[in-house]
């Protein structure tokens, strides 16, 4: 049982978790929104390349058994065609706001997306996840002191009964993305050419970084084929595979104010319908 301090305490931590950059009130009027700060509340949490921030001491830290958990569990979801790698990376990575983005530690995000894919794909009900909770922390309750994790499930269903994912169907005993090749085509782009990302608009869910868009680079690798992070995140049916590639950006066109040697370069991996070939003027490779 909670007193009316407890509430207020906690609802006085949420308010310090809000953005520390008022800028508008909130839910403003549209007259306030132009076009820059549409684009930038809506820009997924997961892309923080490039924002400012203050330097962060680097930590090599050792996992803990409930992380390394968790990354099991994970991986033996999508073995078992419960979901994509990519609808785990929406769920934990975008669909969750900034504050619990950035402020929740790495895995406990995934165990929201494990919550949250069951939930979604009727596995469990929210209600009974609640129920199971409360039972499992009173099971502990004061640490566990000594006693070991134990699993104590209620029953064992039906395998056999379990909705996979069209995809892992699909994919048993050939591997992703080795099940999408010879679908897409002949690639767009080789190995030396110029490319520039293109800035399409992002509402929901992308691999591809905001501090590449616009910028141009030249191709390095042509990779592999498969949905875009874009459709493959959201298990869709009939989804057309595509190229992707990695491409080579030099830091010093990328990043304002580089001061790094001029050679220094970045590569990342970008599927086909981001890219676009480059412009160029008489004298100047394509």
């Amino acid at each position: 049982m909670t007193t009316p301090l407890d509430r207020a305490q906690q609802l006085d931590l949420v308010a310090r978790l809000k953005s520390s950059y008022p800028e508008l009130p909130e839910a403003p009027t549209p007259d306030l929104i132009d076009h820059d700060r549409f684009a930038a509340y809506t820009k997924t949490p997961h892309d923080v390349g490039g924002e400012p921030d203050s330097p962060i001491e680097y930590e090599n830290k050792q996992y803990e058994i409930w992380e390394e958990n968790t990354y099991i569990m994970c991986e033996v979801l999508g073995w078992r065609g419960i979901w994509l790698s990519e609808e785990r990376r929406r769920m934990g990575n975008v669909d969750l706001g900034r504050a619990i983005y950035l402020g929740l530690p790495y895995y406990v995000r995934w165990l929201l997306a494990v919550v949250r894919v069951l939930v979604e794909k009727h596995h469990i009900g929210s209600s009974e996840l609640a129920e199971r909770m409360t039972e499992v922390k009173a099971r502990y309750e004061g640490g566990l002191q000594g006693k070991p994790l134990e699993a104590k499930p209620k029953f064992e269903g039906d395998p056999a009964k379990v909705t996979r994912n069209e995809h892992h169907l699909r994919a048993v005993g050939k591997g992703d993305p080795q099940i999408f090749a010879g679908q897409a085509g002949e690639p767009k782009f080789r190995v030396g050419d110029k490319v520039v990302v293109k800035d399409l608009p992002i509402l929901l869910y992308t691999r591809t970084q905001e501090y590449v868009r616009g910028a141009q680079g030249e191709i390095a690798v042509v990779t592999y084929e498969s949905p875009a992070a874009e459709d493959e995140s959201w298990a869709g049916p009939d989804q057309k595979p595509e190229w992707f590639y990695i491409v080579r950006f030099n830091l010093a066109q990328l990043w304002h104010g580089y001061t790094g040697p001029g050679n220094d370069s970045l590569q990342t991996e970008i599927p086909e319908r981001w890219l676009e070939a480059a412009a160029y003027s008489e004298g100047t490779s394509a």
